[in-house]
């Protein structure tokens, strides 16, 4: 196959595979998602994908409808359909019910409200599996910044599909021709439209704390063991927009780009001033890639 859909087990090209008109997706972006990188038909950090899915699926009350490893099982199936072995690897759940719209969720007999019981408010989630061909960006290319103000709500830290605002603001960056948005918040800088930032200053890696302003990035957290091993002193407290002109080095990370430097943000010139301190970390990432997709 050129391409990958799977919706609910049915399978195809993505031009051939369809959704329900009631998906809650469609009335609501009522679901969750992740998504990550594979070589050699691997899937990258697939475990470490899967339980921030899970932990996204929980705090908005979504049953998944599968565990986790028979989802890692499915992943894994399906990567090996698609003919490219370099490949974009996204799934996704929207709550279950094909209900017609209605704010409050599909409910069946005996659904107890969310966080009451524990139990779900609704049937197990439709699942969603892409998968194209694609590889990962080039860690020597650097990419420039626009910083747009951060508007989005406060669950951040959830991986939802709720992502109007990101995706306003990378249109903005990219009709000034840049490469992708910085948000920040009364001047404290959050997250990229699709990716976190961090920065390198007088040898530390700084990186803003994981609440409920920013995604907690599987690559973030890669960079952050990168650095204990390293020996590389970390401050994972939030940095200002004034942080970000004036750091060594600014890093854009994400399942894709790894660990991405910044050449300018908002026309200015930023980093260029720890190349080999940047340069290690880069290696790191490269490597830890390559480990986990030998095939």
């Amino acid at each position: 196959m050129e391409t990958l859909a799977y919706y609910n087990g049915k399978i195809g090209e993505l031009d051939e595979v369809s959704v329900p008109f009631n998906d809650r997706s469609h009335w609501f972006g009522d679901g969750v998602y992740d998504a990550t990188c594979a070589a050699n038909h691997v899937a990258f950090a697939l475990d470490e994908h899967i339980d921030r899915f899970f932990n996204s699926a929980e705090k908005t009350c979504i049953d998944p409808g599968i565990g986790k490893p028979e989802l890692r099982a499915l992943i894994q199936s399906l990567c090996k359909k698609v003919d490219c072995p370099d490949q974009f690897v996204y799934w996704q759940a929207t709550r279950g019910g094909l209900a017609r719209r209605k704010h409050a969720f599909p409910r069946e007999e005996g659904d107890k409200a969310c966080g009451g019981s524990g139990e779900q408010a609704a049937p197990p989630a439709n699942l969603w599996v892409m998968i194209i061909p694609s590889e990962p960006a080039d860690t020597t290319k650097s990419q420039t910044l626009l910083a747009v103000e951060d508007t989005r709500y406060l669950h951040c830290d959830i991986k939802t599909i709720n992502l109007l605002p990101n995706v306003m603001a990378a249109e903005r960056a990219a009709q000034a021709g840049y490469d992708e948005a910085v948000f920040h918040r009364n001047g404290r800088v959050t997250d990229c439209a699709h990716s976190n930032i961090s920065i390198l200053k007088d040898g530390v890696f700084r990186t803003a704390p994981t609440d409920s302003l920013i995604l907690p990035g599987i690559a973030r957290a890669h960079l952050i063991r990168y650095c204990e091993e390293l020996g590389i002193p970390v401050d994972e407290t939030a940095f200002t927009l004034d942080d970000l002109y004036d750091a060594d080095e600014a890093i854009l990370s994400s399942a894709s780009k790894f660990c991405i430097s910044v050449s300018a943000v908002d026309g200015k010139p930023v980093g260029g001033r720890a190349p080999e301190l940047l340069g290690r970390l880069q290696d790191a990432a490269i490597a830890h890639f390559k480990r986990e997709t030998v095939g």
